[in-house]
């Protein structure tokens, strides 16, 4: 014996992990299961690992998908081990009788329709034929004893595009794609999932289709993608029955289920399923049950995420499901579930980010975003849906604002405010919200119309809720645009609101914080440090952390002012490092700016420039540097006169242009680190140096780029944040 493995025909492009992968689990499990979704390249990777292995008695390939009787499988094993038997004797029982003393390896591809035939055989042989290892290729495991399931993904977008790039050039020689086209092709890769069957389909298009007119063609990937071989399984000669062979194989419910795990965008976690998916045929005690048997059958994959497990379906899956929830008429009725479950985690994460909770919070929204998108844009799709976006898109302030999203959160909030809704509350709430981050985008105009608008209209309408914060974010603006009188006037009064109606939550502690520091800089200091000493003992009781940073910010700054240099740095620290965790561009780089002043103050005029480039590049990215304000400019404008008086100007230009091109995430961990130009921070303060406010933990040296994001929006800025209530 010595092995049927069919010769490549084509070059094998990447999964060298996956290959060292397969290697180790044979060379220590006798059954080894390769699965995942049709098309993504298991029989291929199972034959190259079975031709690499080379047993003394050769590896053999038995293709069951071309098999319907589960009586004929032992058969066809038989007939692809060129085994003949002209007695009566029981198929099985021939195959033990030939195969008891020899060493083989078995690829057994394309089973799933017969799991239970395939898996009491391969049992059996594996049990009584101590030379045999099985590698077995299919969409879902075998699920017999000693089994190592070896999950499948698709390709990365590097090794997808060689491979597109290589089959587009058997079909027009010479094929290179660069600028444009080169663009194109990384995004079919994307949008194509990395599935090395639709690319291969894709590919087989460019003999009529340029990959730009590939690309706009895309949304009906299964009628596009159509151009079978002939010599390919009919299974996978289009996209669609590739697919569709999946779902052939499930039964009644689990179609059903993942036809309504298409209204999902992105991952999902197993509460969303639950609610959204169940009903009308699908109990909900059941769902888990049969999402197990989607992961099993590769229709669904799981995922680990920092909010904990998740799940996720490729965009070709979940294309396919769409298509027969619309064709069974429940596409709006789903979307609108969707839209009622992540309107309520909205709604409770926005009543839980004035808590211990919030950095959850956070990280919960990072995750929940593709499907928070999905709902905003189904609400402000739909006339009838048109004030639970407006809502929506409110009610995600402390996402916006926040967690470093203003420029999308713009976007949603122009759209929403645009449209007439039937419940004006909401409408008022996506206008000051609009105003509040118009105003941290530094666009000044649309944020004091929007402003205004709300105000009339809350006084109009005797909403006492809305008229607080829109004078609460008129007075942020004045308080951006240097009108420090009026700032204070607008502040104390919707501070005082704020008390008539009962409202406490980060709005009205950052209300405080910016009264503080409007009072700071006409003199005021006292009360300035009185009114965050406050707040921080109020954030510290809720385990509130974001507006903590901001509080910290300005006792960091009336501490230098008081000569109190080394409590001023460790405070200035400490609101970095909240920053940073909450990806606070626009906090963040307000906390530099004073760093830098700190450090040329101490002597080291050359990292004082570094730090004022590392802000130079923070700046770029989140708008207006220091709002254009003489106030929030003076640290800044001070720092640089003391630097370039010591450095020169030409060294000072290089110390900047040193910072500048550092990334913003080890721009800011350079500046967590640095203490009197040595000590690293984090640690505890030495003799004679003053400790961090009590009840602030200590800070933690940041990595260089962990966590970091190279380019994010601008959260907030720390005269101008506050939150939004579920009113």
């Amino acid at each position: 014996m010595s092995g049927n493995l069919p010769a490549e025909l084509t070059a094998f492009f990447g999964r060298h992990s996956e290959q060292a992968a397969l290697a180790s689990a044979l060379a220590t499990a006798r059954l080894v299961t390769v699965t995942g979704v049709g098309g993504v390249g298991k029989s291929r990777l199972a034959v190259r690992a079975a031709a690499a292995i080379a047993p003394r008695d050769g590896a053999w390939l038995v293709e069951l998908a071309p098999v319907r009787d589960p009586d004929l499988v032992e058969h066809a094993v038989a007939s692809a081990l060129d085994l003949t038997d002209h007695t009566s004797r029981a198929p099985r029982q021939v195959l033990l009788d030939r195969l008891g003393g020899r060493e083989l390896l078995l690829v057994v591809d394309g089973f799933e329709h017969l799991v239970d035939a395939t898996a009491s055989l391969v049992h059996e042989l594996l049990r009584r034929c101590p030379g045999l290892r099985v590698l077995a290729a299919g969409r879902r495991p075998l699920g017999t004893a000693g089994e190592r399931v070896l999950p499948l993904a698709p390709m990365p977008e590097a090794d997808a595009a060689a491979l597109f790039t290589d089959r587009a050039a058997a079909c027009l020689p010479g094929f290179a794609p660069s600028g444009h086209d080169r663009a194109a092709v990384l995004e079919l890769c994307r949008r194509l999932d990395g599935i090395p069957l639709a690319l291969e389909l894709a590919a087989g298009r460019l003999r009529a289709l340029s990959p730009g007119q590939l690309l706009a063609r895309l949304d009906d990937r299964f009628r596009l993608l159509s151009g079978a071989r002939r010599d390919v399984l009919p299974r996978h000669q289009t996209l669609r029955t590739a697919i569709g062979w999946s779902h052939e194989l499930c039964s009644p419910r689990e179609r059903l289920l993942w036809a309504r795990l298409s209204v999902f965008s992105g991952p999902f976690d197993l509460e969303a399923v639950e609610y959204v998916c169940s009903g009308d045929g699908l109990h909900a005690d059941d769902v888990l049950d049969v999402l197990e048997e989607l992961l099993a059958q590769s229709v669904v994959a799981r995922e680990e995420s920092p909010t904990g497990v998740r799940y996720r379906m490729l965009d070709t899956v979940r294309a396919y499901g769409a298509e027969w929830l619309e064709g069974a008429g429940d596409a709006a009725r789903m979307r609108r579930r969707h839209r009622d479950w992540y309107m309520g985690l909205a709604t409770w994460c926005e009543l839980d980010w004035f808590s211990p909770r919030q950095a959850e919070v956070a990280t919960l929204v990072e995750c929940e975003l593709p499907n928070l998108r999905a709902a905003l844009e189904f609400c402000l799709t739909d006339p009838d849906e048109t004030h639970l976006g407006q809502y929506l898109a409110g009610t995600l302030w402390f996402c916006w604002v926040g967690c470093g999203r203003l420029a999308e959160g713009r976007h949603w909030l122009d759209r929403a405010v645009e449209l007439d809704g039937a419940h004006g509350d909401a409408r008022l709430k996506a206008l000051y919200v609009l105003g509040y981050v118009a105003i941290l985008q530094g666009d000044t105009v649309p944020a004091l119309c929007a402003l205004q608008e709300c105000q009339d209209e809350a006084e109009r309408t005797g909403s006492a809720v809305a008229a607080a914060y829109a004078v609460h974010r008129l007075g942020c603006l004045a308080l951006v645009t240097d009108d420090m009188p009026r700032a204070e006037r607008l502040l104390r009064t919707a501070l005082d609101e704020y008390r008539r109606i009962g409202e406490l939550n980060s709005n009205v502690l950052m209300g405080q914080v910016e009264l503080a520091m409007a009072l700071a800089f006409q003199g005021s200091l006292g009360a300035a440090v009185e009114l965050c000493e406050d707040v921080r003992r109020v954030c510290e009781d809720h385990g509130e952390r974001w507006t903590l940073a901001y509080a910290l910010y300005v006792l960091g700054y009336a501490a230098w002012t008081r000569g109190e240099r080394a409590l001023a740095r460790d405070l200035v620290v400490r609101c970095l490092d909240l920053d940073h965790t909450f990806h606070d561009l626009l906090g963040a780089v307000l906390a530099v700016e004073l760093l830098a002043l700190f450090t040329v103050a101490e002597g080291d005029a050359a990292e004082a420039a570094v730090l004022q480039g590392v802000a130079a590049r923070l700046w770029a990215s989140v708008g207006l540097p220091l709002f254009g304000s003489e106030y929030f400019g003076g640290p800044h404008a001070l720092c640089e006169a003391q630097a370039r008086e010591r450095l020169g100007d030409e060294r000072y230009e290089s110390q900047v242009r040193v910072g500048a091109e550092l990334a913003p995430g080890a721009g800011v961990a350079r500046a967590l680190r640095h203490r009197h130009g040595r000590v690293p921070g984090g640690r505890r303060p030495g003799r004679g140096e003053a400790s961090a406010p009590a009840g602030a933990p200590e800070t933690a040296e940041a990595p260089e780029t962990a966590g970091a994001p190279e380019t994010r929006e601008p959260a907030v800025s720390p005269t101008t944040r506050g939150g939004e209530t579920a009113g």
